[in-house]
């Protein structure tokens, strides 16, 4: 389980330059409204992507079983502690040698669990992201962002929308990771 985590306003800033220029908008009266809808196709990217899209701290929860369970954010930079979940009573952090942490080449995160103690589960704090920051996002990713987040803000009170253009899709389509299971 993926604890949420929204995307950070500050690295969304930059796009609110670019969706305004490219929705033709000169004044600052719909910047908090651009804001939300940019965050919102963020999220629905990185819905869709299955991937982290820009960089941030994350927390997944898993069970404490002892085989390598695979993180469910991807891709990730870093694994940077796992602590023990009791049933009762306050989170601990695990000893180093008591798991085990891997990244593998395609940047999926692997826990095992060696040595529980009294968890049934543990919190994995990890880091995230296809990108640092909105320039370092994919041309197409970006675009993709931005299409669907002009489209929200052009449709919005029509009761009539069909939906995102299929544009959208075929943009973000090649950063799409699927999980077989």
């Amino acid at each position: 389980m993926i604890e949420p985590s929204p995307i950070p306003g500050a690295l969304l800033v930059p796009a609110r330059d670019e969706a305004k220029a490219y929705l033709r908008i000169d004044h600052a009266d719909e910047d908090a409204l651009l804001d939300r809808l940019i965050a919102d196709a963020a999220a629905l990217a990185e819905a869709f992507t299955a991937q982290v899209l820009l960089q941030r701290p994350l927390t997944e929860i898993l069970s404490a079983g002892s085989g390598w369970q695979r993180l469910s954010s991807a891709p990730v930079r870093s694994i940077t502690g796992v602590e023990g979940l009791p049933a009762d009573g306050a989170a601990f952090p695990l000893p180093v040698g008591d798991y085990g942490i891997d990244i593998d080449a395609h940047a999926q995160g692997w826990v095992r669990v060696i040595q529980p103690a009294s968890a049934g589960r543990v919190r994995v704090s990890l880091s995230a992201g296809l990108s640092a920051d909105w320039a370092g996002l994919p041309e197409p990713v970006r675009l993709g962002i931005l299409r669907l987040a002009a489209h929200i803000h052009a449709h919005r009170d029509a009761a009539d929308d069909v939906g995102p253009p299929a544009a959208v899709a075929a943009l973000l389509r090649p950063w799409r990771r699927l999980r077989l299971a």
